[in-house]
């Protein structure tokens, strides 16, 4: 949970961009925008798979260029 102290003499500004950093930082918004909707197990093993792929090929590729390129 992100929370800040805002101290009286501070700019509300300030805390305010404090805050939201911490939030970023957090992933708080991110983790609310993947659980918004139900998904189900077959599809998150789906994705997870496909990430992995392209992560692979993308490997791959630049071991391959590095080589060709000698």
């Amino acid at each position: 949970m992100a929370t800040i102290i805002v101290e009286d003499s501070e700019n509300l500004e300030k805390a305010i961009k404090r805050f939201k950093r911490m939030v970023e930082k957090e992933g708080i918004i991110r983790e609310f925008k993947k659980r918004e909707y139900y998904e189900k197990p077959s599809t998150i093993l789906n994705r997870k798979n496909k990430a992995l792929q392209r992560k692979l090929m993308k490997k791959n590729r630049k071991t391959h260029d590095s080589k060709s390129s000698y």
